[in-house]
């Protein structure tokens, strides 16, 4: 069976749906066509010459990255330019480029869930809950014979889920009523006649950032001209979108065992660390990239030690003067673990097609 590149997109996004990233972010394709045939994958963290290189070498038809390719809006596409010429060499190649970036932080079995998984933690919780999504109902009225294409096309643009459900919905039938107009052009009836119909209402939630989405597949795939239906906002906790993890380790050790532990587990050289060695820890919050921004929300739930990247050093003295343990894993260390789960995620799904890790080169060498 022929894979394309949205049947990978709809596995992904099934998974970390797209609507869970940042408003300011930008998820998804953003090179090639959903309708390309695939039969080699490649998963990386960034797109830089490296990866296009080996993707090039490999025959690669796709490659999905973490960190998007293309993060603000652009106006042209220079050859001379160092993003310019990795956009042209992909077109060039026909290879399509997918990111997740976000959601996959943001996603119930995201980044931050596998990286707490990854170093042995336990009772495992979002470590922040920064902001709540608006959740909608809709109920939409269907002619019986038309309810299972109505249904199918608003729940693939985004309708009907429920935490770790999807295509949720309810029906009832009863009789419709209408008269059409001298101007109207009816899928049942005739004009200035009375007409009686039997339909369902079709009732589904929706998250108000897929809402648009939603009413435009369900217009498309309604037999009616005027399509009858009645939305509200509901006062049911939506997604709550969460930063980072919180755990406890099995049993407590030294900081100094922790940052041991931490390096085998993530196949580190080398980790920073801020805090007496021999001090004993338990509770343990992780925040994979860039986490500095996280040491008050950490503090604050009485964490002992932050596993993390990218640690300034006026973050580590305001977690040192808070008694805030630090582990800098470093952005790349903390993120990259997710290449060997997409791989495998993907693998699971697409029997027929290679799937190929790539890690980034490192961005520092130490000496």
């Amino acid at each position: 069976m022929k894979v394309m590149v949205k049947d990978i997109i709809e596995k992904l996004e099934h998974h970390f749906p797209a609507y869970l990233a940042e408003p300011w972010d930008n998820v998804g394709l953003h090179i090639g066509s959903v309708k390309q045939r695939v039969e080699k994958v490649m998963v990386c963290l960034d797109i830089d010459d490296y990866i296009v290189e080996q993707a090039v070498k490999n025959r690669v038809n796709l490659i999905i990255s973490h960190h998007p390719l293309i993060f603000d809006a652009i106006k042209t596409i220079n050859y001379d330019d160092p993003q310019g010429k990795l956009i042209t060499r992909l077109i060039r190649a026909k290879i399509s480029v997918y990111c997740a970036h976000t959601n996959l932080d943001a996603a119930p079995h995201g980044l931050n869930q596998i990286l707490a998984e990854k170093i042995g933690l336990e009772r495992i919780e979002p470590l922040y809950q920064h902001r709540q999504e608006q959740l909608m109902k809709l109920a939409v009225f269907v002619p019986v014979n038309h309810v299972d294409q109505v249904r199918e096309a608003i729940a693939q643009a985004g309708a009907g889920n429920i935490g770790k459900y999807s295509d949720c919905t309810f029906r009832v039938e009863g009789i419709g009523t209408f008269r059409p107009g001298e101007d109207a052009n009816p899928f049942i009836g005739t004009a200035n006649t009375l007409e009686e119909v039997q339909e369902y209402r079709l009732e589904t939630v929706v998250y108000e950032k897929e809402l648009e989405r939603v009413l435009k597949a369900m217009q498309a795939s309604h037999p009616y001209e005027e399509v009858a239906y009645d939305l509200y906002r509901l006062n049911n906790q939506g997604f709550v979108y969460s930063l980072g993890r919180k755990g406890h380790l099995n049993q407590a050790r030294s900081l100094e065992e922790l940052a041991v532990w931490i390096k085998a587990c993530l196949g580190l050289e080398e980790v920073g660390v801020s805090g007496e060695l021999t001090s004993m820890v338990n509770k343990v919050a992780v925040v994979c990239g860039s986490g500095g921004s996280m040491i008050d929300v950490a503090v604050a739930q009485g964490v002992d030690v932050l596993i993390t990247g990218d640690l300034k050093y006026h973050d580590i003295k305001r977690a040192e003067a808070n008694g805030l343990f630090l582990i800098d894993a470093g952005h790349q260390g903390t993120e990259r673990i997710v290449i060997d789960y997409l791989c495998g995620l993907l693998n699971s799904a697409f029997r027929n097609v290679a799937v190929l890790p790539c890690q980034n080169q490192a961005v520092l060498t130490t000496i």
